[in-house]
């Protein structure tokens, strides 16, 4: 699996190759992942990881999700692998500014 890891580190894209290895060994959640970067959806706040899903957005801190797939079940989930797969690739939608801040409004 680490071997995974470092091959899209080393190419610092997703050809159609690693996005096949990306498919095989996490299947569902694998496409769902690279869909999710596909789509601009994982972001990193100077606080978290914020990857956008279809009804919610899920935060991300190092090995933890918000999710329930994490949560209930306690594996890896595809907002996880999104945000590894995407840290990899360099392909994280970067944004200057705390996610938790989104929720304070100013006076």
């Amino acid at each position: 699996m680490s071997d995974l890891w470092h091959r899209i580190a080393e190419k610092n894209t997703l050809d159609v190759s690693l996005r096949e290895e990306i498919v095989a060994t996490f299947g569902a959640r694998g496409k769902k992942a690279l869909a999710a970067i596909d789509a601009g959806k994982v972001k990193k706040y100077l606080d978290f990881f914020v990857v956008e899903g279809r009804t919610s957005e899920y935060v991300v801190d190092e090995d933890f999700c918000t999710c329930r797939d994490f949560l209930y079940r306690g594996r890896t989930c595809w907002h996880l692998l999104a945000v590894r797969i995407a840290l990899g690739a360099d392909l994280v939608n970067r944004f200057d500014g705390w996610y938790q801040d989104r929720w304070i409004k100013p006076d």
